[in-house]
């Protein structure tokens, strides 16, 4: 079995499913596992100073990923079917961890919230970003690793597709 979690990233995923299909042995599984969005993290009216930050932070990513990364979130079973995959299965996986003060998380948020705060440090209100970099600075008070109100809330989208 081969899964690849990044086929929105791909310029032009039809042959990307094409030159898979093309090595896959006769009956070989392929999966796509695909971000449903990005990971959330903070509680709604987080933080105090800036309520409903994440949520604003991630509606410029999605607006910019909307240009750059058409695929993003995209229904992969009639691409997979063009390909000539048989679609065995597809399911949807939602994460939802909370009441845990497990560092993991926070590390795994600073992880992310860092990288979307490189593609979207240029169309934040000056407020925003100045809430996000303090949650990003990890010698603050205020940084995401010292927050005990952390979640995690994710889905995966997975497509188990064969060559026949």
């Amino acid at each position: 079995m081969t899964c690849l979690p990044s086929m929105h990233h791909m310029a032009d995923p039809d042959h990307a499913l094409r030159a898979v299909r093309g090595l896959l042995a006769p009956d070989g599984l392929f999966a796509v596992v695909e971000l449903a969005g990005h990971p959330r993290f903070l509680p709604e009216d987080a933080p105090a100073d800036r309520p409903g930050l994440e949520e604003r932070v991630h509606a410029v990513v999605d607006r910019l990923h909307a240009e750059h990364v058409p695929h993003r979130g995209a229904d992969w079973e009639p691409k997979l079917a063009a390909a000539g995959f048989a679609v065995e299965d597809d399911l949807t996986v939602a994460v939802d961890i909370e009441g845990v003060r497990d560092p993991a998380i926070g590390r795994y948020a600073l992880s992310v919230l860092r990288r979307i705060r490189g593609a979207a440090a240029a169309e934040l209100a000056a407020e925003d970003l100045t809430a996000l970099d303090r949650l990003l600075d990890t010698g603050s008070p205020h940084s995401i690793l010292r927050r005990g109100d952390l979640v995690l809330r994710t889905e995966r989208s997975v497509w188990a597709a064969r060559r026949p």
